[in-house]
């Protein structure tokens, strides 16, 4: 050995969306090492991955240029591959972070190849709140939500995000997105304190409620808010934005162009929940299914009634679209919303997609879910997606995404300046 082995991973402290960087040096030359990346959710559950390498002529090893060899959890240059190559010990379960407030620890360990003695350990921690953001409960009328505001005097530019069909308060996107300057509105629709229980009849105006909110909250930058949305918020945000104003910009995740789930009302108006057939589930595995032919065309007749208007939004649009999406057919559906659109003259949308993605992207380093257990079918299901190509979409489309609010919702004051 050229010397004591040590193992440094930096940052120390981070956002849990910032890359990765894990140097080694004091191997002997062209050594080959494991390293062991650990992390343990909030229900105690393990998520591990294994990384195997050879040391350099110097003895150092460095993941972002050093390639991973066969036989771990991935191979090849993979600077964030510890990341998103975790996997959990139960395979249902999904990396969810509920309580923002307390950083999630990643645990690396070095160790001789063939495995055995540990050579060198290092510990890493990755927030969810940048430094000087604000945490505020919002209970305004009917409203349950958390409003997240950036340091400093503002005002921002302002965005509510929406969830799926898991329910409850979720924080950790709008708490990573107020980390990157946007003052961020996480909010609930069901399952949330004294919200409805179920997914069975929803209200448009609550919805309306929250974004007359932000609209007159003096942090947040107007004149109009920017909606950030995933599987069945991404249907929320797209019905939010074809019935109601005030509303700039909105970015939709892996959506769809009807309403799903459950009815929605606004004033007397009424949009069905999308039939679905459960006979159409398919099992490429014994009791996990494969849903993404279950929901009929909502382009035709009778189920047309549950189709969104999306012709009538006046923002722009942004959508992002995972080709291998096996919840539903996310990408007939930007498509479908295309021609909506052009059907009234209103501008195109910017569509990304993404090949070998699943349906949960999520900010950039969460490992991919592939199976875990759906709300609505109430069994196993599969989500799609590859690992190195699903981390790819999440590390792009965070960015793309943050790119597009920040241009539109900053438009206006930016052309008034001039």
């Amino acid at each position: 050995m050229s010397g004591a082995v040590q193992l440094r991973v930096c940052p120390e402290r981070c956002l849990f969306d910032d890359p990765l960087r894990v140097q080694v040096s004091g191997l002997s030359p062209g050594q080959e090492v494991t390293l062991r990346t650990e992390l343990t959710d909030e229900g105690g559950e393990l998520f591990t991955s294994v990384g195997r390498y050879r040391a350099g002529s110097g003895g150092e090893l460095d993941i972002s240029r050093s390639p991973a060899l066969e036989g771990g959890s991935f191979t090849g240059v993979e600077a964030e591959g510890p990341l998103w190559a975790l996997e959990p010990q139960n395979a249902l379960r999904r990396l969810v972070k509920k309580d923002v407030r307390s950083p999630m620890q990643l645990r690396f360990s070095l160790h001789q190849e063939p495995p055995g003695a540990v050579l060198a350990t290092a510990v890493q921690e990755r927030s969810f709140l940048g430094e000087g953001v604000s945490r505020l409960e919002v209970r305004d009328g009917r409203v349950r939500a958390t409003l997240f505001l950036p340091p400093g005097p503002g005002p921002f530019p302002g965005v509510i995000e929406i969830p799926g069909t898991g329910g409850g308060l979720l924080e950790y996107k709008a708490s990573l997105l107020a980390s990157r300057g946007f003052a961020t509105m996480a909010l609930a629709y069901y399952n949330f304190e004294d919200l409805p229980k179920q997914m069975k009849t929803f209200h448009l105006e609550y919805f309306e409620e929250a974004l007359n909110y932000m609209l007159q909250h003096p942090k947040v930058k107007g004149p109009g808010i920017g909606l950030f949305g995933h599987s069945k918020g991404g249907d929320l945000v797209l019905s939010m934005a074809s019935f109601l104003k005030g509303i700039t910009a909105a970015a939709v995740v892996n959506g769809s162009v009807a309403n799903v789930g459950a009815d929605l009302h606004y004033k007397d108006i009424t949009l069905p929940a999308l039939v679905f057939d459960p006979q159409r589930i398919k099992f490429p595995k014994p009791g996990v299914g494969d849903i993404r032919d279950v929901l009929n065309n909502p382009l035709e007749e009778p189920n047309r009634q549950s189709l969104i208007p999306v012709g009538r939004a006046d923002c722009k649009l942004l959508f992002i679209v995972a080709e291998d999406d096996r919840n539903w057919k996310s990408d007939f559906f930007a498509q479908a919303a295309c021609k909506l659109l052009e059907e009234q003259g209103k501008e195109k949308p910017e569509v990304v997609y993404y090949a070998k993605a699943g349906h949960y992207i999520e900010p950039p380093y969460f490992p991919l879910c592939k199976v875990s257990v759906h709300k609505l079918v109430s069994l196993p299901v599969i989500w799609g997606g590859e690992p190195k190509e699903h981390c790819f979409a999440q590390v792009d489309s965070w960015q793309r995404i943050q790119a597009f609010l920040l241009k539109h919702l900053n438009q206006e004051s930016s052309s008034s300046k001039l």
